[in-house]
């Protein structure tokens, strides 16, 4: 759909262009009201400029801000409805001037329209004028004659619409959906291949929730809803001469209320809540599982040993508890087991999980319309990330559930393995790490860890100077730029709503005196130490005392540092909930 933007300085007119309708939306800009009116009322002298969708509104310090797409890049085709990824965005404000605002003020707003140009900036934002990207086949094979004439807002999974938020009062006008669209986030790949002269195309989509979202070390475990952190909905999908089949996994935070607050550390150490019923909340978040996928078969593949132990044995003791036979539990040290590039030893995990696979089956659907197979439950897996131990396993999953799919659909002859095939192979491995470095950077903040076993087959000394280096990038964001990160998601997402009247803002956060001074005297300590060593004194002795006293100096004062590490990193200021316990 081509939408014309058009300015006035009392109104915002967004006019559909491309399909006949007289229909232009009227934005107020002075009592925020929304109507529709016609092309004809638009007044000559308005600035226009084409965009490509309504991502919607929300208030800031300033007032409200439009925000719309800009620009757009063609991912591909599902089932001949293109699908579009926005990769520019206009933040505009209602209001004309800024004068009515303080000092302070003008720099709060700044500072909020930073962290909205921050979300929007982070890769991964998909739209569709006519199909509903938020739905598995499955789901949309299962719905009622009602449900598909409902309009793409409406009928729009709330867990996966990213712009959720910013459409409320749109969403609140049904007259008005065509011009607001739902965005997900994540990340989806198109491909058209061809195995033994037969064409397919093959889809990758993964949808991340925007229930509990936010960055690796500030949101962790699940909220009293049941919501996990880091939760993601992968279908991989093949569409062969009018038949179509999906297979759809899952990944999310470990179930139970736990944190790992950065601290200056390179691995905090997890921390199991204890004043809190964990129960509720595991059972809810298994309960909405169940509903959505059928029967769950949790893939927990953190370390058995050290700090992430604890985490394994309170998981298989609460499905224990819990005693839900639609509910199963496989642990894998997943590090243990492949240590020492013994990466062959996952088809252990693969064979323990080959009966339950087979169980669970996959979607299918014939070229006549007829549902031939369903998918009776998921795969739960999950690392401590969810992310690069996660995606790694994942994608063996899949394509264990792709070698029979396609061999049902007759791509494939009988005792042919899709391994060998040489040009498929490469697409689907390459495609499988694009997932988990698009999955990492939303998440964490760089590509993901073990891509190149993802890609290749095989983990190699140059996959491990990458994993090197993402795991130092890692390391500093998550100690000094998350706290910004998580702040700017809460605000998008709607966890925080800015008040226009609020004189005390919260991101005006009086730091300790130890913030400025330790890492001051440290340096200075630090460089002492070194002239010393350079500029030695009349005896050997004299510069080995000044030596051993400003190196200890240095050294003391970074042990306080360490000590006192949550104090040095960049916390969230805007949502202290339970999410920040």
């Amino acid at each position: 759909m081509q939408l014309d933007r058009h300015i006035t300085p009392e109104k915002f007119y967004v006019e559909a262009c491309d399909d006949g309708a007289d229909d232009v939306l009227a934005i107020d800009r002075v009592s925020t009201e929304v109507t529709l009116t016609v092309k004809k009322d638009i007044p000559p002298s308005a600035v226009t400029r084409p965009i490509y969708g309504i991502l919607g509104t929300i208030r800031l310090v300033a007032g409200t801000y439009l925000i719309v797409i800009t620009k757009k890049k063609k991912v591909g085709e599902i089932f001949s409805h293109a699908i579009w990824k926005a990769t520019d965005f206009d933040i505009l404000s209602y209001k004309k001037t800024m004068l009515h605002l303080t000092d302070i003020q003008l720099q709060d707003n700044k500072v909020f329209l930073s962290m909205l140009s921050h979300v929007l900036s982070v890769d991964g934002f998909y739209f569709s004028t006519t199909y509903d990207l938020t739905h598995t086949l499955q789901r949309l094979a299962n719905t009622s004659p009602e449900f598909q004439e409902m309009s793409l807002l409406e009928r729009a999974d709330p867990r996966f619409v990213w712009n959720g938020h910013l459409l409320r009062e749109f969403a609140a006008q049904p007259e008005i959906h065509r011009f607001a669209m739902p965005v997900m986030h994540g990340f989806i790949t198109m491909h058209s291949c061809s195995i033994n002269g037969k064409c397919f195309d093959w889809l990758l989509v993964s949808r991340r929730s925007c229930f509990r979202a936010g960055v690796r070390y500030y949101v962790r475990g699940i909220d009293s809803e049941g919501h996990a952190a880091n939760f993601v909905e992968t279908e991989q999908i093949v569409h062969y001469k009018g038949s179509k089949a999906s297979f759809v996994q899952t990944r999310g935070s470990i179930p139970f209320f736990w944190s790992q607050r950065p601290n200056l550390k390179y691995k905090p150490k997890p921390q199991i809540s204890k004043s809190v019923n964990h129960m509720d909340g595991f059972q809810r978040h298994f309960d909405s599982q169940i509903i959505s996928y059928g029967k769950q078969m949790i893939v927990n593949l953190v370390n058995q040993k050290g700090s992430e132990k604890p985490l394994e044995q309170t998981f298989a003791k609460m499905v224990n508890s819990m005693a839900n036979g639609m509910v199963r539990y496989v642990a894998f040290d997943f590090h243990k087991e492949c240590s020492r590039m013994r990466w062959d030893r996952l088809q252990i995990l693969m064979d323990q999980l080959a009966e339950q696979q087979d169980e669970f089956s996959y979607f299918l659907v014939d070229s006549d319309g007829k549902i031939v197979t369903q998918q009776e439950g998921t795969f739960r897996s999950n690392c401590m990330d969810c992310l690069d131990r996660t995606n790694v396993i994942q994608s063996l999953l899949a394509r264990r559930s792709l070698q029979a799919q396609l061999q049902r659909l007759g791509v494939l002859h009988v005792g042919q393995r899709i391994e060998e095939q040489a040009d498929f192979e490469k697409i689907y491995k390459n495609a499988w790490a694009d997932n988990a470095n698009a999955c990492a950077k939303q998440y964490a903040g760089t590509g993901a860890l073990k891509t190149d076993y993802t890609r290749t087959g095989k983990r190699t000394q140059w996959g491990l100077i990458m994993d090197g280096w993402n795991s130092l990038i890692r390391y500093y964001k998550n100690n000094f730029s998350d706290g910004f990160r998580q702040d700017a998601i809460d605000l998008f997402l709607g966890n925080y709503s800015v008040d226009e009247v609020e004189h005390a803002s919260p991101l005006h956060v009086k730091k300790d005196w130890k913030f400025l001074a330790l890492p001051i005297i440290m340096v200075v300590a630090f460089s002492m130490c070194i002239i010393c060593l350079l500029m030695a004194g009349e005896t050997w002795t004299e510069t080995l005392a000044y030596v051993l006293f400003w190196g200890s100096a240095s050294f003391g004062t970074f042990a306080i540092i360490l000590y006192n590490g949550k104090d040095f990193v960049d916390a969230p200021k805007l949502v202290q909930k339970e999410k920040m316990d």
